[in-house]
């Protein structure tokens, strides 16, 4: 079977086109990247050298700029960079352009500058939906502003991409969640949720040092994120991205001043989620059954056992009358469920995430 997810070229921007820095930003930490905005002839290169670890599987590939607030830019930049990205999808070794960009550059203006390109994906950077937590993050646009533009990105037909954020100054879980309901009702193509962290040289870091701002403890955020998780495919709206791209700065702790990031953070969270689905499952079971034998996808064998095998033991743990969890990979399994079997019953149990 093949690769459904796209080969993405990063094209890195830091800061481009961004007006001023949210409390949170530092895009040279986040992105790992130190180079200012590129040269087309870099970009070509760039985009050349990436093509040339497109495997077999991969279909479809895309060109994104990642980094930066791309509308932001001045036309004759956004068309410069989205010329030489275009050459290689006339070319077909491409399928299409994508970026990422603040709410408030999305206008009739911004949008006919597109009109020429091949772009098929728009990401916006929501962060949040409540006017004071954005006001307290510095962002320079409203809620209202998100909802505008989604309405201007779905009359063009683009594919739409919302990132949040969780953990922000001001924001409690009830308010994570309310930004959470609020993006679903937009029924954006997919997500991404990030936790909020401290980076060496934001403003946030300097509020952590005076003691203005605590970030979120892991447990916390990761509750908050699978709660995110639960809503949202709920909706059959994918979350492609949970946790920050590792990169070398954040995990050696260069350029982490504090917060809940983890290499794996995104699996972390899926991990929460199948041993709540595992064990809602197992509270259907046989109360005799000794043995459970739990049936998932080849690709979520370590999801499901969770880092260490702490998910495992915490099943032990709960089920007392169970004396042996087997875990085994089973390809009739969709990626997101669980099938259990108790050896000795008639009575297996499947779930969804």
């Amino acid at each position: 079977m093949g690769d459904a997810k796209p080969f993405i070229i990063p094209v890195f921007i830091p800061h481009s086109g961004c007006p001023h820095r949210c409390i949170f930003c530092n895009q040279v930490a986040v992105t790992g990247s130190h180079t200012p905005m590129p040269e087309p002839e870099a970009v070509e290169a760039e985009i050349s050298r990436f093509l040339r670890y497109k495997s077999a599987r991969r279909t479809r590939t895309e060109i994104s700029f990642f980094g930066g607030n791309f509308l932001g830019l001045p036309p004759r930049k956004i068309g410069r960079l989205l010329d030489c990205a275009a050459g290689f999808v006339h070319s077909g070794q491409a399928d299409g352009i994508r970026f990422s960009t603040r709410p408030d550059t999305v206008s009739p203006v911004t949008l006919d500058t597109l009109a020429a390109f091949p772009v098929t994906t728009i990401e916006l950077g929501v962060q949040s939906m409540d006017d004071r937590i954005l006001a307290l993050a510095q962002r320079g646009h409203s809620a209202a502003d998100t909802v505008h533009a989604v309405a201007q990105l779905k009359e063009k037909k683009y594919r739409i991409g919302l990132q949040m954020m969780v953990g922000l100054p001001g924001e409690d879980v009830g308010k994570t969640m309310t930004t959470g309901a609020a993006i679903a009702e937009l029924a954006p193509d997919f997500v991404r949720i990030y936790p909020t962290l401290v980076i060496r040289g934001s403003e946030l870091a300097r509020w952590h040092a005076a003691g203005r701002y605590t970030p979120l403890e892991m447990a916390d955020c990761i509750s908050r994120v699978k709660q995110l998780h639960q809503l949202f495919t709920k909706r059959n709206i994918p979350v492609i991205r949970m946790g920050l791209q590792a990169n070398e700065g954040l995990d050696a702790g260069a350029d982490l001043v504090a917060g809940p990031y983890h290499p794996s953070f995104g699996q972390m969270v899926l991990s929460e989620r199948f041993y709540d689905a595992a064990a809602g499952a197992l509270e259907k079971g046989p109360a005799s059954a000794q043995t459970a034998v739990l049936r998932v996808h080849p690709r979520q064998i370590s999801t499901i056992r969770g880092q260490k095998n702490i998910k495992m033991e915490r099943l032990y743990e709960r089920f007392t009358h169970i004396k042996s969890f087997k875990v085994k990979p089973d390809q009739a399994v969709a990626r997101m469920q669980i099938k259990i079997q108790f050896p000795g019953f008639n009575r297996d149990v499947k779930t969804d995430i």
